[in-house]
C-alpha cells in the first residue's frame, strides 16, 4: 500500500479525533465538562473500546451546511468492556455544531442499539447537545423518531443507560426518558420540553435552566431522573458500578460477585432495633446495610419518594432489588410518588432477573385530597400491577406495620411472593389498634363510665389479638416468624432456594398497566 494512503488516513483519524477543534475542546473544559471522548475513554476499560462510523458525514445542502465539516458528525459510537464485559455506547460531541443531533447522527445511535441488540449488550448514551439540527428539518425530527422506536424495542431486552452531560432540551429529552436509568450531573446538566425563555413567552413564568431542569430538581421533585452526581467523572463511575449489578441482557443473570461477608453471619442488633413505642420511627437503611454482603448498596431514585426506600444490592454474591418503607418519612405511608418509584423499579428488577427483596413497615397509603385529586388509585395500582406482573423471586419480610391496602401492596403473598417472613414486632391488620377500636367497640366505648379508659383497653385487646404475625401465619399468609438478628441468613436461604423458580403466565400480546 502507498505510504500517502496510510498517511491520509492517519490525518483522517486525526482530524476526527479532534472533534471541533482544539479552541471548542477547551471551551468545554472551562465550562467544566469533559469532552465526548474523554468520556467515553472514563466509561471503557483501558484501550478495549472500538469506534464505529468515524467517518461518517451529514448529507444536508440547506443553509450552507454543504460548507460546515461535522468530523464524526458530532457524536462518538462504538463498543468497549467495562469490568470484561461487553458494552456499547453514543457520547455526543458539543464541540461539533453544539453536539446538534441530524439525519446521519441519529443514524450512527440507531447502529449503536441494533448492534447492541443483535448480540445482547447494555448500551449507556452521553447526551450532551443543542437538540434537533434546524438546518435539517425533518430529517432531524425523522432521527429522533428512529432513535426512540429502537429505545423501545430494546426495552426491557438489553440494559439502557442514559447519562446527561450538558444540555438535553425538546424532542431530545424523551430518548432518555424511554430508557431504563438516567444519570445527570450537577450544574451543567439540564433536561426540559421547552426552555426558560419559551416558558416565559407563553405563560410569563420566571425560572432559571438550573431551576428548571437541573440536576436537583429531576432528582428531587420530577422523578424524571433515578442518579445524581457531581462531576463528568464520578457520573461515569457510578454507570460503571451500576453495570455491575446488572445482566447484559434479559437471558442473562446478573454477574456473581464474591464476597468475604460471612453467608451465616448474625445481627444482634436488629433483635433491638424496632422501637417499643409503634409510633417512632427508625432507619430502614440499618437494616438493609446489616442484611446485604458487606452492608453496601446503590439506592435508585435516592432523592426522590424518600419514604420508600429502592436499592441494588447483593446477597451471597447475587444481585437483589431491594423495596423497603422509611418509617423516618411520612411514617413510611405509601403515596402517589412512592407508588410510582417502586414500581418503576420492581419492573426494571423484573425484565432484568434480579430477584426481590422487600422490607415492610408501613401504615397504609397516604390520606388527603392532594393524593386522592393526583389520583393516588390509579398510581398505587401500578405497585399492585408490578408486584403481580414479577415472575423473578420475591422474599418479603414485615418488619413492623402492614396495614390494610398497603399490606397488599407491598409484595404480599396474594399478589405473588414466594415465601414471606416476618420479626415478632410485625403488626399485621386491616387497620391500626385505634381507628379498629373506634369502628369495633365504638358502642361500648361510649356506654363506658370512662371512654378514654375503655378505648384503651379496647386497643390493647385488639394488638394483643390481631396486631401480631401469628394470625396471618395460622393461614399461611406469612411462612415464618423469624429473629431478627437470624434475617441475613435467612433471606439469602430463601434466595438459594428459589434460584430455579420458573413460572409460566397465560399468552399475551401485553398488559395493560394503570399508566
Amino acid at each position: 500500500m502507498a505510504i500517502n494512503k496510510l498517511e491520509q488516513l492517519r490525518e483522517n483519524k486525526k482530524k476526527v479525533m479532534l472533534g471541533g477543534g482544539v479552541k471548542r475542546i477547551e471551551k468545554q473544559h472551562k465550562s467544566g465538562k469533559l469532552t465526548a471522548r474523554e468520556r467515553i475513554g472514563l466509561l471503557f476499560d483501558e484501550g478495549s473500546f472500538v469506534e464505529l462510523d468515524a467517518f461518517m458525514k451529514h448529507r444536508c445542502t440547506n443553509f450552507g451546511m454543504e460548507e460546515i465539516d461535522t468530523p464524526g458528525e458530532g457524536v462518538v459510537t462504538g463498543y468497549g468492556k467495562v469490568d470484561g464485559r461487553l458494552v456499547y455506547a453514543f457520547s455526543q460531541d458539543f464541540t461539533v455544531i453544539g453536539g446538534s443531533l441530524g439525519e446521519m447522527h441519529a443514524a450512527k445511535i440507531v447502529k449503536v442499539l441494533d448492534n447492541a441488540l443483535k448480540v445482547g449488550a447494555p448500551v449507556v448514551g452521553i447526551n450532551d447537545s443543542g437538540g434537533a439540527r434546524i438546518q435539517e428539518a425533518v430529517d432531524a425530527l425523522r432521527g429522533y423518531g428512529d432513535i426512540f422506536f429502537k429505545n423501545t424495542v430494546a426495552s426491557g431486552v438489553i440494559p439502557q443507560i442514559s447519562a446527561i452531560m450538558g444540555p438535553c432540551a425538546g424532542g431530545a429529552v424523551y430518548s432518555p426518558a424511554i430508557m431504563d436509568f438516567i444519570f445527570m450531573v450537577e450544574e451543567s446538566s439540564k433536561m426540559f420540553i421547552t426552555g426558560p425563555q419559551v416558558i416565559k413567552a407563553v405563560t410569563g413564568e420566571s425560572v432559571t435552566a438550573e431551576a428548571l431542569g437541573g440536576a436537583t430538581t429531576h432528582n428531587t421533585k420530577s422523578g424524571v431522573a433515578q442518579f445524581k452526581a457531581p462531576t463528568d467523572e464520578e457520573c461515569i463511575e457510578e454507570i460503571r458500578r451500576l453495570l455491575s449489578f446488572l445482566p447484559s441482557n434479559n437471558m442473562e443473570e446478573a454477574p456473581f460477585v464474591e464476597t468475604q461477608d460471612d453467608l451465616n453471619r448474625l445481627v444482634p442488633a436488629l433483635d433491638t432495633i424496632i422501637p417499643d413505642n409503634p409510633n417512632k420511627p427508625y432507619d430502614m437503611y440499618e437494616i438493609i446495610a446489616d442484611i446485604v454482603d458487606d452492608g453496601n448498596y446503590m439506592e435508585y431514585q435516592k432523592h426522590f419518594a424518600k419514604n420508600m426506600v429502592t436499592c441494588f444490592a447483593r446477597i451471597n454474591g447475587q444481585s437483589v432489588g431491594i423495596i423497603a418503607n422509611q418509617p423516618k418519612v411520612l411514617a413510611g405511608c405509601l403515596d402517589i410518588d412512592a407508588s410510582d418509584k417502586a414500581a418503576r423499579f420492581i419492573r426494571t428488577c423484573d425484565a432484568f432477573n434480579i430477584p426481590l427483596l422487600t422490607l415492610v413497615d408501613t401504615p397504609g397509603f397516604l390520606p388527603g385530597t392532594g393524593q386522592e385529586f393526583g389520583g393516588i388509585i390509579r398510581h398505587g395500582a401500578k405497585l399492585l400491577y408490578a408486584y403481580s406482573e414479577a415472575t423473578v423471586p420475591m422474599v418479603t419480610l414485615v418488619v413492623r406495620k402492614s396495614y390494610g391496602g398497603a399490606y397488599l401492596a407491598m409484595a404480599s403473598k396474594h399478589l405473588g411472593a414466594d415465601l414471606v417472613l416476618a420479626w415478632p414486632s410485625a403488626q399485621i391488620a386491616v387497620m391500626g389498634s385505634q381507628g379498629a377500636a373506634n369502628i369495633i367497640f365504638r358502642k361500648e366505648i361510649e356506654a363506658s363510665d370512662d371512654p378514654i379508659e375503655a378505648r384503651a383497653q379496647k386497643m390493647a385487646e385488639y394488638d394483643a389479638e390481631f396486631a401480631t404475625p401469628y394470625k396471618a401465619a395460622e393461614r399461611g399468609y406469612i411462612d415464618d416468624v423469624i429473629e431478627p438478628s437470624a434475617s441475613r441468613p435467612r433471606i439469602a436461604d430463601a434466595f438459594d432456594m428459589l434460584s430455579s423458580k420458573r413460572e409460566v403466565r397465560p399468552a399475551k400480546k401485553h398488559g395493560n398497566i394503570p399508566l
